[in-house]
């Protein structure tokens, strides 16, 4: 072999000697990453809508999810926001394994949704509550319908019975147990229908609109529960959601637009950014709006109000100074 082939033959050594230790580079940043992951990972999804005709060939293709990466620690409270068609109802059926990426990864508790092996596993890890809870509730009694989740995966006798009792425990239910769910509000209905997710021991609860057929009082129910749920069991809550004021505790508010995340922190920085999110067709919470309005007019009200009792601490003292005869504080 003459030198000129030597050199070459090196230099080709070389270069696959660098991708090598480029793609275990790669490999161990991959491995880094599901290592310090959180309980709802996804890099770089996709996600296309595909029409078809009746010879199965492509007519059209509507994007719904466009190169999403995101990151849910176990524990927290996130919302998603986004008008109709922002791809997030897509997204949290993509969460419980009821879609799979077009391209890209979702791992739940480090388990790629893609993974046949794993998704009765990964549905047992989200729980998903949908909109309608006509359509989740099959038993005749809310017992009986709380336990059949269990009683599908051949959860023993005895274990189910607990975990009856405690999933309407947890959702203030267990004084209708008994009752038919014909008989119950809308908001019980959607409780009783969150029980039963419950019962599968969930680490996560996927609420898409749980609230969109519900009357204030209703809603009010159902978030109460979820919060509790967040707080007293450390259930991981993905909340997606057109009412604003559902989202006020959240730890995080995601925003998505055409498939993509375009804001993202907590509730009190997203909803400081009042134009950028009527640029988005979303509102913000009514005293949100109202605070918003009042600095326009010229008061040194802050960004970013979440509620009234804020509101009111803010105004209280400006009314007081300049009517001090009338206002005591």
């Amino acid at each position: 072999m003459d030198s000129g082939n030597k050199k070459g033959s090196y230099l080709t050594t070389v270069g696959i000697s660098n991708k090598m230790k480029q793609c275990n580079k790669r490999e161990t940043v991959a491995v880094r990453e599901r290592t310090d992951m959180g309980i709802i990972k996804a890099a770089h999804v996709f996600f296309d809508y595909i029409k078809r005709d009746e010879e199965e060939n492509e007519e059209e293709v509507n994007r719904a999810i466009d190169d999403l990466s995101l990151d849910i620690e176990k524990g927290d409270f996130v919302a998603i926001l986004g008008h109709n068609g922002s791809g997030k109802s897509t997204f949290a059926k993509q969460v419980n394994a009821l879609l799979m990426p077009t391209d890209g990864t979702l791992w739940i508790s480090d388990m790629n949704t893609q993974d046949e092996d794993k998704i009765w596993e990964i549905r047992k890890k989200t729980g998903m509550v949908f909109q309608n809870p006509d359509n989740q509730i099959i038993g005749n009694i809310v017992e009986e319908d709380v336990g059949f989740g269990p009683e599908n995966i051949g959860v023993p006798t005895d274990e189910i019975w607990k975990r009856v009792d405690d999933s309407l425990e947890a959702v203030g239910m267990t004084a209708y147990r008994k009752q038919s769910p014909n008989k119950l509000s809308g908001g019980q209905k959607q409780r009783v229908a969150i029980a039963g997710v419950m019962a599968m021991r969930p680490q996560c609860i996927v609420l898409d609109e749980p609230t969109a057929m519900l009357d204030p009082n209703g809603r009010s129910e159902v978030i109460r529960t979820v919060r509790d749920l967040n707080q007293k069991e450390g259930v991981t809550v993905l909340l997606i959601t057109h009412y604003m004021e559902e989202v006020i505790h959240a730890d995080r508010v995601i925003v998505m637009d055409d498939g993509r995340i375009v804001m993202d922190g907590t509730p009190r920085e997203i909803f400081s950014r009042v134009e950028e999110l009527k640029r988005y067709r979303l509102d913000v919470p009514q005293v949100t709006e109202l605070a918003y309005e009042l600095k326009k007019a010229g008061l040194p009200v802050p960004d970013g109000i979440l509620t009234r009792e804020e509101l009111m601490d803010v105004l209280l003292p400006l009314f007081a100074e300049k009517y001090p005869d009338t206002v005591t504080l």
